[in-house]
């Protein structure tokens, strides 16, 4: 079976995004799964939920990032994805006795730089340099997913930035699936009939470049759209079940979206939400973590494997 590429991405940030990549990842990976992770947001926080920032500086920052690999892409000798992968010590501690492994390609502060510089590539030009451009562009991420070295891996999950730009249109374009986290709430679900059109926008534009005479000559492929699932997070729960006006609004934005979502939730929890955690190992695998929010993991997680595996 092909390895399963999961684009996670709102364009609201807060809404729990990077601590459910985190989570799904570890939970996958305790049940024997290879799991690859890849921070594609210049805020790092997937990357720092695994590595001190000191630890980043030292060990990562200037050889082992996504930023490199955009940087030397279109070189004769690219550095390939899997020559940047690393492999977080403490969370993997974890799963020693467990026969998964939790791996990462890191994020880099400037990585915002490389969405400026890829979107400086599809200006200018005549139609086929223009159609070129585009095409090589949007499917640059899933191009080195496939070169080779990460065939192991049962999933790539990829942290996306909060926005459309053209770094997370590349993440979408790899990807067969995905998963929109969203608070119950106006401004989390806002943008979400919003992204899944642009999505259908992008990737109906790519094939038709495909099907042009000049996407033939290149040997492009047609490529279908993505799977779409929604998934709540940071619920308030009564009696075990979100509050009456939160089930209210999940219903809503479901008929609204046309998008499915995930029959289990997550409820709100203010450690859970606060950030990165100096151990390094998401609460799904924590020793001392809240039992409640381990089983909301663990099902959450259950759930999106029989998603992607379908």
């Amino acid at each position: 079976m092909p390895v399963r590429v999961v684009s996670v991405i709102n364009y609201k940030g807060g809404v729990g995004k990077t601590t459910l990549t985190a989570n799904i990842g570890a939970a996958l990976a305790f049940t024997g799964r290879r799991v690859l992770l890849i921070d594609l947001d210049p805020q790092t926080s997937l990357t720092f939920s695994f590595y001190r920032p000191e630890e980043w500086e030292t060990q990562l920052a200037e050889t082992r990032t996504i930023k490199r690999w955009y940087e030397t892409s279109d070189d004769r000798r690219p550095v390939k994805l899997a020559d940047l992968v690393s492999t977080p010590p403490r969370v993997n501690q974890r799963l020693t006795d467990q026969g998964g492994q939790l791996d990462l390609i890191a994020s880099h502060l400037d990585l915002i730089n490389i969405d400026l510089e890829l979107g400086s590539e599809m200006t200018g030009g005549t139609m086929a340099k223009a159609q070129a451009s585009f095409l090589r562009t949007r499917r640059k991420l899933a191009e080195g997913l496939e070169a080779g070295g990460l065939a192991e891996y049962d999933v790539v999950l990829i942290d996306c930035a909060p926005n459309f730009n053209v770094t997370t249109q590349t993440a979408i374009m790899a990807s067969s699936h995905v998963l929109i986290p969203a608070k119950p709430d106006y401004l989390s679900t806002l943008g979400i009939a919003y992204l899944v059109r642009k999505t259908g926008e992008m990737v109906a534009e790519y094939n038709n470049c495909v099907e042009s005479r000049y996407g033939q000559r290149i040997g492009a492929h047609v490529i279908p759209e993505p799977d779409y699932r929604i998934v709540f997070t940071m619920i308030q729960q009564y009696a075990g079940e979100p509050i009456q006006a939160l089930r209210d609004y999940m219903d809503r934005t479901q008929n609204n979206t046309r998008v499915p979502t995930f029959s289990h939730t997550l409820r709100t929890n203010n450690t859970l939400f606060a950030g990165a955690g100096a151990d390094g190992v998401p609460a799904v695998l924590s020793e001392t973590g809240n039992p409640d929010v381990i089983v909301e993991l663990d099902q959450i997680a259950a759930e999106f494997e029989l998603w992607i595996r379908k």
